[in-house]
């Protein structure tokens, strides 16, 4: 190999790295399980629960603003768990809601916020900041 080769290989792996670990302190959404639910509060970690549905236009409108928050590097891990308001009746009825574009935020097994139908940016993201406050 060529020094030029080798600097653009190392260049690259640095990079790579760069990005995965910057990817590692952003948040994630995934589907809604008690199980990981619970393992995710045990570990105190900062949650988000979405409750969702496809035909929900509050819901279509809360989405770009929810990835975007899940995805910032600037807010730390937070798990965002969707639950599906017309699958998982039993899960929507569990965390007391009544409608589709509920955001109910919880830092460990603490609920720290709860909004319905919010689609402004900045009220969405004081709910994902109020998951990362230490609980006493």
């Amino acid at each position: 190999m060529t020094l030029r080769t080798t600097m653009l290989t190392g260049l690259a792996a640095a990079a790579f790295s760069i990005i995965a670990a910057s990817a590692a302190l952003a948040g994630e959404i995934k589907p809604y399980s008690q199980q990981t639910f619970e393992t995710a509060q045990k570990a105190g970690a900062p949650v988000v629960v979405d409750i969702t549905a496809s035909w929900c236009p509050t819901c279509k409108a809360q989405k770009p603003i929810i990835d975007e928050l899940a995805a910032s590097e600037a807010l730390g891990p937070v798990t965002v768990f969707q639950v599906d308001f017309d699958d998982q009746k039993d899960v929507v009825r569990a965390f007391g809601a009544n409608m589709q574009s509920t955001l109910i935020a919880f830092n460990g097994t603490t609920e720290t916020a709860r909004s319905v139908g919010d689609t402004k940016p900045e009220t969405i993201k004081a709910l994902f900041t109020s998951s990362l406050a230490k609980t006493q």
